[in-house]
């Protein structure tokens, strides 16, 4: 008889590309959240949670613009003859499903946010993972580049709301008709460029990573990274690569001085000079609510990697500095980007539906305001209520539900309490400011032991042995005042 094979265990590893989010992050991430959805509902922004997984002809192809319909996303088929499914890569291209969908029952224009985790299968890297958090804003339904404007407004006002100071952050305004008109000049227009004009996009939306050298290699032939790995270029030759390097290079030392060069660029294209009259008129509108250039700015370089983009787009950028894995200063960079997208809802209606929303990195974002130190890593944890005798267990729960009756975080020792130690070594481990210790002598007494762990740990630094036993972080309290004492330990 055949000798039946030993079942393997599972590997405990996360996948690759994947990470798992602890406490401290989860309830910092919330926090955030919150701050920033207080903003969105000021400025009459409701709420709205789609399904995570769509079909994968109403995602469309745009991430990126390949012919393989599950190529960059998270795709299936439940047998041969159903329709692929896949996870969303982004809360936009839901978006314009949902408003597809409900238009007749939703108001027009319709503004909505939403919150939650995107799934993109592509590679990944330091600091790229293949799930993220994302949190959109977007006015479906308003052709004016007002609404555009007011999500500038929205953004600059949500970095500071979340504890990014005014000098610390730039949004940075551009206007997609431009570069179309860039293209047009350049040779690029027409649908058999289309491909071309693809790897163009992204290329110079990696400007800030890659460099002036790294996205001409793109324009051209391609570029290997460090990895060895090579990404196909767009095949430009140098006179086609210089026009659209001088498009980014356009930058100028005012709005006014920059919007003028953009339109000596695209002089010859009916699309690139209305793009530059848009930018104006959000210039103009946002100087009139007192938005100047130390918050937002016109910037040629911004052009949002994305395909369904069709008027202005904006990038909100971090410039402060920070250190990097090998101690070298750079600025942190882009934590949100958006932009038009008229074309995306007609997919659905075969009408064009004007529409404008941002999007905000939510990981990079937190991470920023860790950087800035406007967040710790770690947060304070419960006060642990011992466990001196398990006979006595629901005392000590009622401990504790009278302090979080009190509103003060508790719980009450779980493990196995024969060693109090190991009691102490968890409240270590949860970050807990107090512990409270009950035996049969301080209950007879009518008293408990409060043991401050952030004091002793400060102590037990410096002090001698004889200090030590001196138990000076410890204290004995009443135990009718047991509340009121936390209260005062805590505050």
């Amino acid at each position: 008889m055949a000798k039946v094979k030993k079942q393997p265990r599972p590997k405990a590893v996360t996948p690759k590309g994947f990470r798992d989010y602890f406490g401290a992050e989860v309830t910092q991430r919330k926090a955030m959240l919150d701050q920033i959805s207080e903003v969105y509902q000021l400025y009459g922004f409701e709420a709205l949670e789609s399904s995570a997984v769509e079909t994968v002809e109403a995602l469309g192809k745009f991430l990126p613009d390949v012919d393989r319909p599950n190529e960059g996303v998270f795709a299936w088929q439940e047998d041969d003859d159903a329709e692929w499914l896949a996870l969303r890569y982004d809360l936009t291209a839901p978006l314009a499903r949902v408003y597809a969908q409900y238009r007749n029952d939703l108001p027009t224009p319709y503004r909505r946010y939403a919150m939650g985790p995107v799934w993109r299968n592509e590679k990944p890297g330091p600091g790229r993972f293949r799930q993220f958090y994302q949190c959109d804003a977007d006015t479906v339904g308003a052709s004016s580049v007002a609404a555009d404007a007011e999500i500038c407004a929205m953004l600059s006002d949500t970095l500071e709301a979340v504890g990014i100071p005014r000098g610390d952050y730039i949004v940075r305004v551009n206007n997609r008709k431009v570069l179309n008109g860039v293209m047009e000049v350049a040779g690029l227009s027409g649908d058999d460029k289309e491909a071309e004009r693809g790897i163009v996009l992204r290329a110079i939306d990696k400007l800030d990573r890659l460099g002036t050298d790294g996205v001409r290699a793109l324009l051209g032939k391609g570029r290997e990274d460090e990895s060895g790995d090579f990404t196909k270029g767009a095949g430009l030759n140098e006179e086609q690569a210089d026009v659209v390097m001088g498009f980014m290079e356009a930058k100028r030392a005012s709005g006014t001085e920059t919007v003028a060069r953009l339109r000596e660029l695209v002089a010859a294209s009916e699309i690139g000079v209305a793009g530059v009259q848009e930018l104006e008129t959000i210039a103009e509108l946002m100087a009139a609510q007192g938005y100047g250039p130390d918050r937002i700015v016109i910037d040629p370089s911004v052009v949002r990697g994305l395909g369904y983009y069709t008027g202005p787009v904006y990038e909100a950028e971090l410039t402060f500095e920070i250190k990097d894995e090998k101690g070298r200063p750079r600025q942190f960079g882009s934590v949100a980007g958006g932009g038009r997208y008229d074309d995306l809802v007609k997919r659905f209606t075969g009408q064009e539906v004007p529409a404008t929303g941002v999007s905000i990195g939510v990981d990079r974002l937190l991470a920023a305001l860790q950087a800035k130190g406007r967040m710790t890593k770690e947060t304070v944890g419960p006060v642990i209520v011992t466990v001196m005798d398990r006979d006595r267990m629901a005392h000590y729960q009622s401990i504790v539900g009278e302090l979080r009756a009190a509103g003060i975080r508790a719980e009450v020792y779980l493990g196995n309490p024969k060693n109090f130690g190991n009691q102490l070594k968890y409240a270590d481990k949860r970050n807990s400011p107090l512990a409270i210790i009950e035996g049969s002598d301080e209950a007879e007494r009518g008293v408990v032991q409060v043991k401050d762990l952030v004091l002793g740990a400060e102590i037990a630094k410096t002090a001698s042995l004889e200090e030590w036993k001196g138990q000076p972080a410890q204290s004995e309290v009443k135990r009718s005042e047991l509340v009121a004492v936390i209260k005062k330990m805590l505050g």
